[in-house]
């Protein structure tokens, strides 16, 4: 069994199209909104990989991050992204695996992409992104702090448990309860900082 076939574009497209989108709160989540306002390079280079509709990088862009590319396995979250917001750079919308991705970033953004790998692939997940990342690039972003059991997506777990995950790869340097989540989420996600080297 290789990566692609646990959850591959075809159910993710299936997942949009039967409207199978419960991870999707119709916008940029608090959390990440407010990690974005406190950035004041502007220049940084961004990856939001398993990006869906992509609500942060809509944000991002119009907070004037221009250097954001929006990456997702499924096409149809990337074309109606691209339909919505026409001004957003074609060539920063990216319709490919993850796991097969090449490029250096400053700042991946996690946001729903983690909880919906199956978690047999956490720890390629956690190379990944160490291998994405320029020296110093930091992974920021939200992950459940809920058991949701083996059925999923969505996956969760807990602190100790992400934080064996990332390391040796990456070294977390935060990683609590989020003050600011959406209220259906409250006390359910943790926000979280990790860097390269």
């Amino acid at each position: 069994m290789t990566i692609s076939d646990l959850f591959d574009e075809n159910y993710w497209t299936s997942r949009y199209h039967l409207n199978q989108t419960g991870w999707d709160v119709g916008e940029a989540t608090n959390p990440i909104k407010q990690y974005l306002d406190q950035i004041a390079n502007k220049d940084v280079k961004i990856l939001i990989p398993g990006a869906g509709n992509a609500y942060e990088a809509a944000y991002a862009y119009k907070k004037g991050f221009k250097n954001v590319h929006v990456l997702d396995i499924s096409s149809l979250p990337l074309e109606k992204f691209a339909a919505s917001h026409p001004d957003f750079p074609s060539g920063q919308l990216l319709h490919e695996n993850f796991f097969e991705h090449k490029g250096q970033y400053d700042l991946i953004i996690e946001q729903t992409f983690f909880c919906a790998l199956n978690p047999s692939l956490r720890k390629n997940y956690a190379i990944k992104m160490a291998q994405l990342l320029k020296p110093k690039g930091e992974l920021r972003g939200v992950l459940f702090n809920v058991d949701f059991g083996k059925s999923g997506p969505p996956f969760g777990g807990d602190k100790g448990e992400y934080q064996k995950c990332f390391e040796p790869e990456l070294r977390v340097l935060k990683m609590e309860k989020c003050y600011n989540s959406i209220k259906e989420r409250a006390g359910a996600e943790l926000f979280f900082k990790a860097v390269k080297g």
